[in-house]
């Protein structure tokens, strides 16, 4: 072998093996727009499998919450995970999780596990459980929805024990993932009360993560999002702690795993 050529072998052996990977498989909403965001609360070693529920040509309601909640469509969209074996599937819709209550959650959760998950988690299910673990109680709420979205939200808190002191709706049928981080501070401005303990941002579709740690720290109490819950309530599942660095619930995880 000449000088030249020797030069472009690549010794194998002196490259570390990938990091390997454990996998969360996500059921969400054929409208879901921030894949992006999900991977910012996900460890190194842990990859997000995506897939999506059938297309329904309705605006954000609830005949379309309705819809996205349907148990035969959320077992079709688990099974097609399976193939990669996850360890956890997560149903990533807020409204779809919350839209019949809390045996609807429940409902949604089994689901999953029917179609062979080996675990499962919801946003609103994961909502509660994030609730628990920071001793809360009586919130605020941010909605991207209609109103009587938003009511269907405020009625699955009350049966799970939650008060919700004040709340706002954005009114918005479509486009939510457009929704500014902007507009989600004025909302939070204008929701946000003393006597609320944290502050609850509804909706996948809203992104959330680059602004959650500056909201705490102007706020003084946490603030929960969809899909921060959402990460947080399947990695918990799988015994890892999701990435977010000055975000209250991920450093409550940490406090309470150590």
């Amino acid at each position: 072998m000449d000088d030249q050529a020797a030069e472009n072998v690549v010794d194998f052996c002196l490259h570390a093996e990938p990091l390997g990977q454990s996998g969360v498989g996500v059921v969400a909403p054929f409208d879901f727009a921030l894949d992006r965001e999900l991977w910012r609360w996900a460890p190194d070693d842990v990859s997000l499998h995506m897939t999506r529920l059938p297309f329904v040509p309705i605006p954000v309601t609830v005949e379309m919450a309705s819809f996205l909640s349907e148990g035969g469509s959320v077992r079709r969209a688990t099974r097609d995970l399976l193939a990669v074996e996850p360890l956890a599937v997560a149903y990533a819709c807020a409204s779809g999780s919350f839209i019949h209550g809390v045996q609807g959650e429940a409902r949604l959760r089994q689901d999953i596990l029917d179609a062979g998950a080996p675990a499962a988690a919801t946003t609103s299910g994961a909502l509660v459980s994030a609730l628990d673990l920071l001793g809360t109680r009586r919130i605020a709420v941010v909605t991207p929805y209609v109103d009587n979205v938003t009511e269907r939200l405020l009625a699955f808190l009350a049966e799970s024990g939650v008060e919700t002191v004040s709340s706002v709706g954005l009114g918005l049928l479509n486009h939510i993932w457009k929704v500014t981080y902007s507009e989600v501070v004025r909302a939070i401005q204008e929701v946000d009360r003393p006597e609320a303990e944290a502050v609850y941002i509804s909706c996948t579709n809203v992104q959330t993560y680059d602004i959650i740690a500056p909201l705490e720290r102007m706020l003084g109490k946490p603030v929960l999002t969809a899909n921060q819950v959402t990460m947080w309530g399947a990695l918990r599942t799988t015994g890892r702690q999701p990435m977010g660095t000055g975000q209250w619930l991920v450093e409550a995880t940490d406090r309470t795993a150590a």
